[in-house]
This record gives structure tokens, C-alpha cells and sequence, in this order.
């Protein structure tokens, strides 16, 4: 294990086939909080008797809608966030041919607002929304424009998230996607993931190339299998380590 910022960096030149792998710690620069640390969302007092956890699982959307819609529009909705350092740094990558794909537990597109043409979202987008019932799309900026819960236009049906409740399997096309990306890759970034969450995690099982990265404020379960490990902020590791 290193955590030598130069010895990372000259690995990521040799590197021909990159993949990142990120969690919710890649958007907390963006003013995005995570889940799990002392400050997330799964920390914060929602106003109601239930869990961030329950609020945010299928079964909650469908017996409980217009709660759920409540707490996703006060919890979940940050229209003012902007890509920081790490998705910019990916995004310079990929252009430079050196980054294959972004695989992302993030559900916020500010990959792509940055830049990054292949992005791979295992857990969906709280950009898109589509009936439940029909499955025609509906404008997100009724959505959060709207303080009502709301319903299809087409046939009235209860209009959902474009994201993966708990209780629900990750969409297997996406999910296998990010298993081919990680097993071509030769290199393979993970940052601001805690790796505790399943299946993604898992994704790291199918790596079989010479170097992992690990970027965490906190140590996570794989560190003892990276050839780098970083504790810090995403952004700033990543721009330190790009080859671009």
C-alpha cells in the first residue's frame, strides 16, 4: 500500500484502460451531503417518525407518495449544485482517451454537467421522472416546481424517481455495463465510496488489473488490497494524481 501522490500519478500514465468507480463523497464539494457520515442524510432529523432510510425505500414511495415527495424535495433537491474538481478532473481525463467510463452511486448528473460522456449510474437520476403505472416521462421541473405529489398526464398513474428505492435490484444493463468496464480495466479509481453498500461494492471483485486507488476520508474495507490508498478530499487527490 502507498499513498505517495507521484508514484499514483506515473501509474495512471502508464495506464491505458481507466475506470472510477464513485460514491456520494464526490459531490460533497458540491454542497451534496453524503449518507453515512456524522453530517449525512442518514444522520439528519427528518421532521417525521421515520428514517431517511424507510423514506427512501419502494415500499415508503408506495404507501406513503406525498410524504416521500416531501422529504425528496427538501432532502434530496440541490438545484444550485455545480461540478467540483473530481468530476472536472474525470472529465479531462476521458477527452485525453485515458478514462474509459465513470461508474457512479450518485443519482445528482453532475458528471455529465462537467463533461463525462460514459457514465454509468448504477442507482438511477433525480433528473429524470416517469409514471409507475405507464411509464411515460414526466418533466422534472414540474416535479420540483409543483408542491403536490405528482401524477401521470397520460393516465393519471403515480409518477417516480428514475432511481433505484431500497428494495429494488440495480437495472442489470446498467450494472452489468459496470462489470465489463471494471473487468477491462487496468487501472480502477474508487473515490468517496465507504464500500459498504451492496451490490456496487462488489464491483471491485471484478477488477483484475495492476492498480487500484482507493480516495476516502475514511478508511474503507478494501484498503488493504489497493496499491494506493489516499485519505483526503476527492477533488484535490484526483487533480494531483491526473495524468492530463
Amino acid at each position: 500500500m502507498n499513498n505517495s501522490l507521484e508514484a499514483a500519478r506515473e501509474c495512471l500514465q502508464r495506464s491505458q484502460d481507466i475506470v472510477f468507480f464513485g460514491g456520494a463523497g464526490v459531490s460533497t464539494a458540491s454542497g451534496i451531503p453524503d449518507f453515512r457520515s456524522a453530517t449525512g442524510l442518514y444522520n439528519q432529523m427528518t421532521g417525521s417518525r421515520y428514517t431517511p432510510e424507510m423514506m427512501l425505500s419502494h415500499e415508503f414511495f408506495i404507501r406513503h407518495p406525498d410524504e416521500f415527495y416531501v422529504f425528496l424535495r427538501s432532502s434530496l433537491y440541490y438545484p444550485n449544485a455545480k461540478p467540483n474538481a473530481a468530476h472536472y478532473a474525470l472529465a479531462d481525463m476521458e477527452k485525453q482517451g485515458k478514462l474509459d467510463a465513470v461508474i457512479t452511486q450518485n443519482i445528482d448528473e453532475l458528471h455529465q454537467q462537467a463533461g463525462s460522456k460514459v457514465v454509468h449510474e448504477l442507482h438511477g437520476s433525480l433528473k429524470r421522472f416517469y409514471c409507475s403505472r405507464c411509464h411515460h416521462p414526466y418533466p422534472a421541473r414540474k416535479v420540483y416546481t409543483q408542491d403536490t405529489t405528482p401524477h401521470c398526464e397520460v393516465c393519471s398513474g403515480l409518477v417516480r424517481p428514475d432511481v433505484v428505492l431500497y428494495g429494488e435490484p440495480l437495472d442489470p444493463e446498467v450494472f452489468n455495463a459496470s462489470i465489463a468496464a471494471v473487468r477491462k480495466a487496468d487501472c480502477l479509481i474508487v473515490g468517496g465510496s465507504s464500500l459498504v453498500v451492496y451490490p456496487a461494492a462488489g464491483l471491485l471483485d471484478y477488477f483484475r488489473g495492476g492498480c487500484l486507488i482507493l480516495i476516502n476520508r475514511d478508511a474503507t474495507p478494501y484498503d488493504h488490497k489497493a496499491q494506493f490508498v489516499f485519505h483526503g478530499d476527492v477533488g484535490e487527490i484526483l487533480s494531483a494524481i491526473s495524468p492530463v
